[in-house]
């Protein structure tokens, strides 16, 4: 089977399950629905009322269900076309997007939101609800910023350097979250705990709008640098040879990545592996032509924390269960087995 064919198998596959994937997001739970009654409640929030109203089944989609299968579906595209554009830069299908310490530096600005919340009583009552998402995104943009510029020398972008920076800082931040924890009470340490573990519990429409914002910029600048990618595969002397402004594609790829990991981890806490998963899954599938694995991870990966979700609200029903937790249960033997894998 040629490639083109493969890719367009691989499109409807991923099509069908994501559509598979929304609709169990929004069906099942504590209290399951019909076909008739979610397709009756989306009517109805489009202002199209079709039959008998139910009420019960409007409230859950439009209150509960909605906005979590959207946030759901906007953080686990954002994470994979991320982490396919971290593989890209570090020529290494093994990358994670937290390897510029988007993730640790994240991590670290929710704890301080938490754990100093009683410092804050000077910010407006407006605006406290946001404070938490507000820190975990400037604090994973900060230390973004820094491992950026730690990297940076005589005009260049040294991706070795870059990557040691951010190991550094991500374990500097993992440190002060520790330090954190320690002097926290009961009640902020298991805010703190669950935080870290990622969830999509909190979602809300209102929430929703700046990592809207975020993967809309994300989901669609990423695709356009598709063939410099392709070119980064060969070599960054090649990729020059080419005629693509290398330091600035690097430059760009890291201002995304943090843009769009720290938007996806502010609105949803730490979610580990969908960034490193699917992109590598999706490039045994396909190959490693980008202009096909950026829009099929972005599809897969919005599939895989849909199903995710779902498994963390029906394990342990009527309570949930981190969705870190599953993510981490699925990724880490996937991981393994692939170390294992490359030995043999």
């Amino acid at each position: 089977m040629s490639g083109n064919h493969r890719a367009r198998w691989l499109f409807l596959g991923l099509g069908l399950l994501l559509l598979t994937a929304l609709w169990a997001s929004l069906a099942l739970g504590p209290v399951s629905l019909t076909i008739g009654d979610v397709g009756q409640a989306l009517l109805a929030q489009l202002g199209l009322p079709l039959g008998a109203e139910n009420s019960q089944a409007q409230l859950i989609i439009s209150q509960i269900r909605l906005p979590r299968t959207l946030l759901g579906l906007l953080v686990g595209a954002v994470l994979a076309v991320c982490g396919v554009a971290m593989q890209g830069l570090f020529r290494n299908p093994l990358a994670d997007p937290g390897l510029v310490g988007v993730s640790g530096g994240a991590a670290l600005g929710a704890a301080l939101a938490i754990v100093g919340g009683s410092l804050w009583t000077a910010i407006p009552e407006t605006f406290s609800p946001y404070l938490l998402t507000s820190a975990a995104f400037a604090g994973g943009f900060v230390v973004t910023a820094l491992v950026y510029r730690l990297g940076r020398s005589n005009g260049q972008t040294h991706v070795a350097t870059m990557l040691l920076a951010g190991i550094a800082l991500t374990a500097l931040a993992g440190a002060l979250i520790g330090l954190l924890t320690y002097i926290a009470d009961d009640a902020t340490l298991r805010t703190l705990t669950f935080w870290n573990l990622g969830s999509l519990n909190g979602a809300s429409y209102s929430r929703m709008w700046p990592l809207l914002l975020v993967a809309l910029l994300v989901l669609l600048w990423l695709p356009r640098r598709a063939k410099v990618l392709n070119a980064l595969l060969l070599g960054e002397s090649e990729a020059r040879h080419l005629g693509f402004a290398v330091e600035r594609v690097k430059a760009e790829l890291v201002f995304c990545t943090a843009l769009g990991v720290g938007a996806a981890v502010a609105a949803a806490g730490m979610i580990g592996f969908i960034g490193l998963v699917v992109p590598h899954l999706v490039r045994l599938l396909v190959g490693p032509d980008h202009r096909v694995l950026l829009p099929a991870s972005a599809l897969a990966g919005a599939s895989l924390l849909l199903l995710a979700d779902l498994f963390a609200r029906l394990l342990v029903a009527p309570a949930e269960l981190p969705i870190g937790i599953i993510t981490a249960l699925i990724g880490a033997p996937f991981f393994l087995y692939l170390l294992i894998r490359g030995r043999t």
